[in-house]
This record gives C-alpha cells, sequence and structure tokens, in this order.
C-alpha cells in the first residue's frame, strides 16, 4: 500500500491494533469477522473508516463486496441513478450483478476499471 498522508497511515494503524485486540489474526479470522453486521460498527469507530472502507477490506479478504466509490458514483449518475445514499447504491450495483450472473466485487471491480481509464 502507498499512503502518502499520515491520517491514512494512523487510520491503518487503529485498524491494525483495532483488530488485534478483537482476535483477528488472519485473512480467513477477518473475513469471518467483518460477516458479522455488529463487528461492522466497531470497525466504524475507527476515524477515517466509512462503508467504503469496510466493503473495500472485505474485498480484500474475498467478501466479493461492493465499495462505492466516486467512479461507481459517477457511473451510475451516466445511466441516471442518481441522489441515492451509499447503501442506496451498493444495493442497486448487487442487484444488477446478481441480475447479470456475476459476483458483486466482480461488477465493482469492472465498473471501477472503465470509469478509471485502469488497463
Amino acid at each position: 500500500m502507498k499512503f502518502n498522508h499520515a491520517k491514512k497511515v494512523a487510520t491503518a494503524h487503529a485498524i491494525t491494533d483495532l483488530l488485534a485486540d478483537h482476535g483477528v489474526d488472519t485473512r480467513e479470522d477477518l473475513h469471518t469477522w467483518l460477516g458479522q453486521q455488529a463487528n461492522r460498527g466497531v470497525l466504524r469507530t475507527v476515524k477515517g473508516v466509512g462503508p467504503k472502507s469496510i466493503d473495500y477490506i472485505g474485498n480484500l479478504v474475498g467478501r466479493s463486496q461492493v465499495a462505492v466509490d466516486v467512479h461507481l458514483r459517477t457511473f451510475a449518475a451516466d445511466a441516471g441513478v442518481t441522489d441515492l445514499r451509499y447503501e442506496q447504491l451498493r444495493e442497486v450495483y448487487e442487484e444488477a450483478a446478481a441480475l447479470l450472473g456475476h459476483h458483486s466485487g466482480g461488477l465493482e471491480h469492472a465498473v471501477w476499471r472503465y470509469k478509471s481509464g485502469a488497463p
């Protein structure tokens, strides 16, 4: 990870400390731990961690979630889907993925790559 900002480094350390305090030591531990809604709330207590961060971390450990960022919001707006809260837009992407027969994390990644111009 390339963090160029001290706040991001501090957030990463705070997440690490919180997970260690909860006995989360491995990728599998984190995958299981994030499966409990209450633990998502615990992770939100870390300054700088919001729902997108939690969904992104979930993707890193194989949970196939949609982490809505500016690219996904822009893509949705281009399609006429605007003014939705984070959770609502995440549900739109999850439903679209299900209708298309894709994993939601895979659809999220494809949209992100397309809108970000990534190769």
